[in-house]
């Protein structure tokens, strides 16, 4: 397609995210030539938190990672995960 748009260029993240909330990508980018892009060695960053529970909610927590063969902090993670996209109804990916 060769009526396609040129993409501005941008001054910052903000800036293109506020371009893309208000144009259609199908007019910039010819998505059928598209290429899926996989990165590897992409790590989300991530924040400690100190975090106060209930020692009888703990060793639950640890009993069931313990069950499932798992770190117990991997499994808070997951189950944060799980209930944060119940919450706002985000398709699991």
């Amino acid at each position: 397609m060769s009526d396609l748009k040129k993409i501005p260029d941008f001054k910052s993240p903000e800036e293109e995210a506020r371009f893309w909330d208000e144009h259609d990508s199908a007019d910039y980018i010819e998505w059928p030539d598209a290429k899926k892009a996989i990165f590897p060695n992409l790590k989300l960053s991530s924040e400690s938190i100190s975090l106060r529970l209930p020692s009888s909610l703990l060793a639950r927590i640890k009993e069931l990672a313990n069950e499932k063969d798992v770190p117990y902090q991997s499994l808070m993670k997951v189950y944060l995960s799980d209930q944060v996209k119940r919450e706002l109804k985000v398709p699991h990916k």
